[in-house]
């Protein structure tokens, strides 16, 4: 078995991830510092598996098999820490000759320690997800960064949701270059910070419930606003909206931002439109505050 980042002592993806409007794909493709070189672009068909009763879920943990132009790949990936589309979380994947999930490459990884072998037994398909990927490698200050667009649909039970989503994953470098080109990107294009995964997504459609955590502080409100706007886009419930403009609201208002984050936060409690899409500074403002706010030391 090879596993992605071998001898690493901790596999590790970091990524940030961006929710786009249909209008802002052709934008995205047009971009100067991404049609100045050939994308490659690959159909992905990925299914997602889980004990009948979501004993991966509850324990945050995602497994799928991939098929990729002929090839599968078997991933797992831990949830992400972070916050206003940023994500660092572990990740290990390895090829396979067959479409069947190699539980003995299971048994290994810290995330099924604790899980018996009669339960692993149970793992089974529980969601789809299939899109084409367009990806871009491109340096940035001396940083290597893959950028992918990805466009299909998550389908779970009897239940669909589009997948219009823009991912920078850092290959090399400091994760300040996913801030950077996500930026310079967000000032070309309306778009707005995602902190949900697909298979979190496509959980939540087929159970039609959309949890939100409790917040208070600066990061946790914006968060939860975050995590909002991905269910209302996925369920069309109003109370994900209307939830999602309160944190806002009252994030805009905590006691604890300076002048510039409280004015970040007040230009996104105006950047969404009756359908919860954001106008062309919703991006940049929420960009700007949660990187301020995911800097150490910075209000938690």
């Amino acid at each position: 078995m090879q596993l992605k980042n071998q001898g690493a002592p901790s596999p590790q993806e970091i990524e940030l991830k961006l929710a786009l409007p249909d209008t802002s794909i052709p934008r995205v493709k047009r971009l100067p510092l991404l049609a100045c070189q050939a994308p490659s672009q690959h159909t992905l068909v990925n299914t997602y598996y889980d004990t009948p009763e979501g004993l991966l879920a509850e324990q945050r943990v995602a497994l799928r098999l991939r098929h990729d132009d002929g090839q599968i790949v078997q991933t797992v990936k831990t949830a992400g820490m972070g916050g206003g589309g940023l994500s660092t979380r572990g990740e290990w994947e390895w090829p396979l000759e067959a479409a069947t999930l190699d539980i003995e490459g299971l048994k290994g990884l810290p995330p099924f320690a604790a899980i018996g072998p009669e339960r692993l037994a149970e793992l089974a398909p529980q969601l789809e997800t299939n899109f084409l990927r367009t990806r871009w490698e491109i340096e940035h200050s001396g940083n290597r960064v893959e950028v992918a667009l990805d466009e299909g649909e998550i389908v779970s039970g009897r239940h669909t949701t589009p997948i219009r989503e823009l991912e920078l994953e850092l290959k090399s470098g400091h994760p300040d270059a996913l801030w950077e080109l996500a930026t310079l990107i967000a000032k070309a294009t309306p778009l707005r910070p995602s902190d949900s995964s697909k298979a979190a997504r496509g959980r939540c459609l087929a159970e039609q419930h959309w949890p939100l955590p409790d917040a208070r502080s600066p990061s946790a409100l914006l968060h939860r606003a975050t995590l909002a706007l991905d269910a209302w886009h996925d369920s069309q419930r109003e109370a994900h909206l209307a939830a999602a403009e309160d944190s806002l609201r009252q994030l805009s208002a905590h006691p604890a931002l300076d002048k510039t984050l409280r004015e970040f936060a007040r230009q996104l409690t105006c950047g969404l439109d009756s359908h919860g899409q954001p106008d062309r500074y919703f991006g940049p403002a929420a960009l700007a505050l949660a990187r301020r706010l995911n800097e150490p030391g910075a209000l938690s």
